[in-house]
């Protein structure tokens, strides 16, 4: 995501990642209106982004990108860390002082990345994207019919037609072109913008189809203005950015070491392929033991890891039947969760979709749309499947999505007990919007969600457990793919080799990979393998301090309702609270 400059604040907003601070302890209370201050300074910016959050009063407004923005956006949030400092200088409550410390944190970290990108950067907009989650975030299941009309003023203000407003198109064009004559800026990667208007009519058409599934009337005008204006900034991209774009996909080292930084990696890359390699090799070696039983019970004739993988790949659901096998599956893996008390679930049904086209475009991969959290009203995550379009000749395009054997570790990911139990147990639970929102990285986040795939593993079906070994190789793939990739020492043709031949990922997904380590969000694939090792340390470490008192259930509802500490905060709270338990 790219608004007017990266920060990890607007980042966090922008993913729909939010709170329901429902716990009615005083530090929270306390906690909540010290994350207060930072929501209002991102309200002024990212409007889009805060509302997501649940900042109320937000549904007709957009981001403006007007002259002098990177100056008074960095005056507003100096002062904002100002009155955080002083805030921590009065304090003496330990947990109120961690989030405090926490906001801080996010703050400097977000002005370091943002002023690093202006020095070296070329500012570039991908506008239909940037329009199309602004106005999803209004129209969509989870949220209230009664606030969908927003969405038209929100139309129209992008399209410059309601009074007071110009074109967000305008604004990023004057944006861009005012940093043409600075030295030295890097532009954007060639192959980013030429997939980003490829796409584009993607987004155009799902914003029409999103007013086209509500009873809204009187929208349709504005959207033509936009349509046409979108249009046009993509004519000029061509004409003006895809001359200046750059052949070399790689960041500048300092952007991509504040990258890995800011989703939670603290370790310098070549640590990062050290740790991974092992780990990688690890993970293979228990794929040829398991690959023989696997082929026994299926009757197959290799023994080979890879022709299993393969072989378990060609047993796919397809169509209509797609979204009720997952359900099935989630209902198994609910029942061993319960049978083998991994973790406590709630009582009610997690939630399953298919994404639309403009939704699969805009994200290709299975992921959780979690709704505002913040003032939440009894919405819930969602676990979201790509949509799958059959081909003209009847046949199915082959996806990881869609087999059998991979459905169980990918729904123990994104929903029970990953990412769907991590975020609703925020919701229902309630800790303090700065531990939902503000301590969020990927590390944390995804680290959970692939340790939840480990924890689920030894009781799954063997094909299953086959392919939950086969994420985990994909995962420590990423974390020495992705800075192997950016400090130059592979080509993307031969990691894509490997994530195909070795790893045994489909074509999609594969290139996805390459996609994402190189030019969409690089560093952040690293987060994945980086926290999940964190946990399991923690873990070992714990059960080495309670020795038979160790209970993991109880250890996994601790760790969950501390909402999304980073890792040495939290390794201090099971140290502090849950071992002395």
């Amino acid at each position: 995501m790219r608004t007017i400059h990266r920060t990890r604040l607007l980042f966090i907003a922008f993913c729909g990642f939010a709170l329901n601070a429902m716990a009615s302890d005083n530090w929270v209370e306390t906690s909540n209106a010290n994350a207060q201050i930072v929501l209002k300074a991102m309200a002024k910016y990212s409007p889009e982004g805060a509302g997501s959050l649940g900042v109320d009063g937000l549904d007709e407004d957009i981001s403006v990108w007007d002259k002098g923005i990177y100056k008074r956006s960095l005056a507003d949030f100096d002062e904002t860390l100002k009155a955080l400092n002083k805030k921590l200088d009065d304090e003496t409550h330990p947990t109120v002082r961690q989030d405090l410390q926490i906001l801080i944190k996010a703050i400097e970290d977000s002005l370091t990345s943002t002023k690093l990108d202006r020095d070296n950067m070329l500012p570039y907009y991908n506008v239909s994207s940037t329009v199309f989650s602004g106005i999803r975030g209004l129209i969509d299941p989870q949220i209230p019919a009664e606030r969908y009309p927003a969405a038209i003023v929100r139309l129209k203000k992008y399209a410059g037609i309601e009074r007071g407003y110009t074109p967000i198109v305008e604004h990023a064009i004057a944006r861009t072109k005012e940093r043409f004559k600075v030295k030295g800026l890097v532009g954007p990667y060639k192959g980013e913008v030429e997939q980003d208007l490829e796409r584009s009519a993607t987004f155009i058409t799902g914003i029409k189809e999103l007013f086209e599934g509500t009873e809204l009337t009187g929208w349709e005008e504005a959207y033509e203005t936009l349509a046409k204006q979108l249009n046009d900034y993509n004519d000029w991209v061509r004409a003006e950015m895809l001359p200046r774009a750059r052949e070399d996909y790689r960041l500048p080292n300092v952007m991509y070491r504040d990258a890995l930084k800011n989703w939670g990696v603290d370790a310098d890359p070549e640590e990062l392929i050290k740790r991974a390699t092992a780990g990688y090799m690890d993970i293979r070696n228990e794929m040829e033991a398991l690959a023989p039983l696997v082929a026994q019970e299926k009757g197959y004739e290799t023994k080979d890891y890879r022709e299993v993988i393969r072989l378990l790949k060609e047993d796919r659901v397809t169509g209509d039947a797609l979204l009720p096998f997952y359900r099935d599956v989630l209902g198994e893996l609910e029942d061993i969760i319960r049978a083998e008390r991994l973790v406590s679930l709630p009582e009610r049904e997690a939630g399953i979709r298919i994404a639309t086209a403009a939704e699969t475009a805009r994200q290709p991969a299975a992921h959780l749309d979690v709704p505002r959290l913040i003032g939440n009203t009894g919405e819930y995550p969602t676990f979201v499947i790509p949509l799958l379009e059959q081909n003209e000749d009847g046949t199915w395009p082959e996806s990881d999505d869609t087999y059998k054997a991979g459905a169980w570790t990918l729904t123990a990911h994104e929903a029970r007990p990953g990412h769907e139990l991590q975020f609703s147990s925020m919701i229902e639970g309630g800790v303090s919007i700065t531990r939902g929102v503000f301590a969020f990285n990927s590390a944390n986040v995804e680290g959970w969600a692939l340790y939840a795939e480990a924890i689920a593993k030894p009781y799954m079906p063997l094909d299953a457990q086959m392919i939950s070994l086969q994420y985990r190789l994909a995962r420590a793939a990423r974390m020495y793919l992705d800075p192997m990739l950016n400090l130059g020492r592979i080509t993307p043709e031969e990691a894509k080799r490997i994530l195909k031949e070795d790893v045994v990922l489909g074509e999609t997904w594969a290139q996805n990979e390459i996609e994402r380590y190189t030019y969409r969000i690089p560093g952040q694939a690293t987060a994945y393998y980086y926290g999940y090792l964190n946990l399991q340390a923690l873990r070992t470490q714990t059960e080495i301090a309670m020795g038979e008192a160790f209970d993991a259930q109880a250890f996994h509802d601790f760790i969950l309702a501390q909402g999304l500490l980073p890792p040495d905060i939290l390794a201090q709270a099971i140290r502090e609270k849950f071992v002395q338990m």
